[in-house]
């Protein structure tokens, strides 16, 4: 089979197509020959480790300190059960479900055999490529809106509103109800208003933190916000999501006397199946920006690097 192998860590041209043994579940896990897989930013920080320190040394233990070891690139899947451990009682071969790899990764390969925790049946109505987009994306904004407790008419800012977890983040703060303000680049306000945001904003144009709006929930994807301008925007009462934290903010939340929330969120059956719910019945929907071969995972990588991803990039690996 295909599978995209990590050769090292480093730019996007380590990585390589090559035809690897196909894997045989073990007691406790499902086969998945995967139809469609995505590259999120994750991915691209993690095959060139240019996470922070703090987060790249435990990384680099996990993973193969000076090399990866036997690591296939891609956290997101969606595709169908060709054979389950005997362990396993929650699929059957056929089932057609979409989900992620955990810290093993894997999902950029023709197959996959993983522990199905993180997995979800995929409703016949959605698609592989616009399943494939969730398990990161949609349940990231799915978990840090529901810590916010948002109500009707409240004002929310998604900073970082164009990419895969923010344009999910920007439709569910709307089907609750919220006057949403989407900040990104200006390639992508259009896209963001199609969405349903109430309010864009170019941060390349406008400093956001000096104008005279407040917000009752801030939602922050990118990890150089000035976390302090951050909090100056935000009501006395409110609530700052912080999605993408490093220790010194973390320090700062704790004593900046607000309702300051940084978390990881954890992909449940429970909540993909919402999400796809909400997909199947219109009430949410995937961006896919770019679909590409698997053969050109290369490219995907290097175009996510680029900054102009506008939501999603899916990889196609079969057909549906």
């Amino acid at each position: 089979m295909k599978a995209t192998i990590v050769t090292r860590y480093g730019p996007p041209d380590v990585l390589q197509v090559k035809e690897v043994e196909k894997p045989s579940p073990k007691e406790n896990e499902v086969l998945i020959k995967v139809h469609a897989s995505t590259v999120i930013m994750g991915d691209c920080e993690i095959r060139g480790m240019t996470l922070p320190l703090w987060t790249r040394i435990p990384l680099r233990l996990f993973m193969g300190f000076n090399k990866p070891r036997k690591l296939v690139a891609g956290a997101e899947f969606s595709g169908v059960v060709e054979a389950v451990g005997g362990k396993v009682t929650s699929f059957r071969e056929g089932d057609h479900i979409f989900g992620t790899g955990g810290m093993y990764m894997g999902a950029n390969a023709e197959y996959m055999s993983r522990d199905p925790k993180n997995m979800a049946v995929k409703p016949v109505e959605v698609s592989h490529e616009d399943a494939a987009t969730l398990p990161v994306g949609g349940i990231n904004a799915l978990h840090f809106l529901r810590k916010a407790n948002i109500r009707p008419g409240q004002k929310v800012l998604i900073i970082g509103g164009g990419g895969s977890i923010g344009t999910y983040a920007v439709q569910l703060a709307k089907n609750y109800g919220a006057e949403v303000t989407a900040v990104d680049s200006g390639d992508k306000l259009d896209m963001l208003l199609s969405l349903g945001a109430d309010h864009v904003i170019d941060y390349t144009r406008e400093n956001y933190f000096e104008n005279d709006q407040k917000y009752d929930v801030i939602f922050d994807l990118i990890y150089s916000t000035p976390f302090s301008k951050g909090l100056g925007i935000l009501k006395d009462d409110g609530c700052y999501l912080l999605a993408n934290p490093s220790p010194v903010k973390m320090i700062k939340a704790k004593w900046s006397g607000k309702n300051v929330i940084f978390d990881f969120a954890e992909e449940t059956p429970q909540d993909l199946r919402y999400l796809a719910t909400l997909l199947k019945e219109g009430k949410i929907k995937s961006i896919i920006d770019k679909c590409y071969p698997l053969e050109q995972v290369v490219e995907a990588h290097r175009y996510v690097e680029s900054g102009h991803k506008k939501g999603c990039l899916v990889l196609k690996v079969a057909d549906e």
